[in-house]
């Protein structure tokens, strides 16, 4: 399924319905008293978040959503029947904002979670709500109020525990098909992966955190570069980071210049990543001529304090020490959650 994160689409909630002017007509009553009744309301337009969905890609291509009118109120006091609401579907991260005036009006963080994006009209009231003593044929009744209607833009950022970051090959995807039952594309060439990926880790029988796989990045990224700013936003609510460093002999920098172009990248595009948590992970310390330019990199971490966990995803060398690192990572930042962007 094509991935989409970013949709427009314009709504319009139930206008009420009318009510109406009516009076009794009974057999031998010639002057029955007034009994038009209340329009009904119109229909909400709902918005419901569920886990299921992974992308906004339906909203692209159905932009355009009415909920039911209120019926009209009928003789003998009837009152007309409510619009249905209707409720849009979205994936679990997605944010809401009106798209006049900018203003988020919903962030979407929990599975189930729901809110009225456009709220339905009122029904008009019959002529039976304006009888008094002075006078018991009234005519007026009122119609009822259109709904809201607005243009909505969504957004999708992906929610997870651990976010991996890394330039083209440097073995994201491979490490989060090692560690977790996901299975992203996989290749020996740049931009394999074209869309995030969200992967579940399991820890002994009844723990578990979400891992997402981020397209690589590459210098100039927050620019626009390559993939570019168009998957960035999706670790800005991740609460901790693995910057994977390729340190084979075929990679095509430096270690130590990939980490810190690395840095640079996320600091250009939002400051505060740069103090998000993070662990610095070699990968494909399986493939000979590796150990110069791992130790190279182990040797930066441990002078300026950075976790270094050397892995190959490939072999599972280093897989159980980094998955129970995380895992009490993990577990700590969700006891004291760091801030994250939304």
């Amino acid at each position: 399924m094509m991935f989409v994160d970013e949709a427009r689409i314009a709504v319009r909630a139930g206008r009420g319905g009318n009510g109406i002017c009516s009076f009794r007509r009974e057999m031998f009553v010639p002057r029955g008293g007034p009994d038009g009744g209340d329009g009904g309301n119109g229909g909400d337009i709902v918005m419901t978040a569920s886990h299921r969905l992974t992308t906004l890609l339906d909203l692209r291509y159905l932009n355009h959503y009415e909920a039911e009118n209120g019926r009209h109120g009928g003789a003998s006091n009837c009152t007309g029947r409510s619009g249905e609401d209707l409720t849009i579907m979205v994936p679990v991260g997605t944010i809401v904002s009106d798209d006049q005036t900018k203003e988020i009006l919903v962030d979407f963080v929990e599975d189930g979670q729901t809110a009225i994006i456009a709220h339905g009209g009122r029904g008009g009231k019959g002529n039976s709500n304006f009888a008094t003593s002075v006078n018991r044929v009234p005519t007026k009744c009122t119609p009822g109020t259109p709904g809201e209607e607005r243009t909505l833009q969504l957004e999708l950022k992906l929610l997870a525990d651990v976010g991996l970051v890394g330039f083209p090959n440097a073995g994201k995807s491979t490490l989060i098909a090692a560690i977790s039952a996901a299975r992203p594309k996989i290749a020996d060439y740049p931009f394999t992966t074209l869309i995030p990926n969200l992967g579940i880790v399991r820890l002994g029988s009844d723990g578990s955190f979400v891992v997402a796989d981020i397209p690589g990045l590459i210098e100039g990224a927050h620019e626009g570069k390559g993939l570019g700013v168009q998957f960035l936003r999706h670790i800005e609510r991740t609460a901790f980071l693995l910057h994977l460093i390729d340190v084979s002999e075929w990679a095509p920098d430096d270690p130590l210049a990939s980490f810190e172009t690395l840095r640079r990248e996320l600091a250009a595009y939002d400051g505060g990543l740069t103090t998000r948590p993070f662990a610095v992970v070699p990968t494909k310390i399986d493939v000979i001529g590796t150990s110069e330019r791992l130790a190279q990199l182990q040797t930066y971490c441990r002078l300026n304090g950075y976790p270094c966990l050397p892995i190959s995803a490939a072999t599972n060398q280093g897989l159980a020490d980094l998955i129970t690192y995380l895992g009490k990572q993990v577990v700590r930042v969700r006891k004291t959650p760091c801030e994250t962007s939304s």
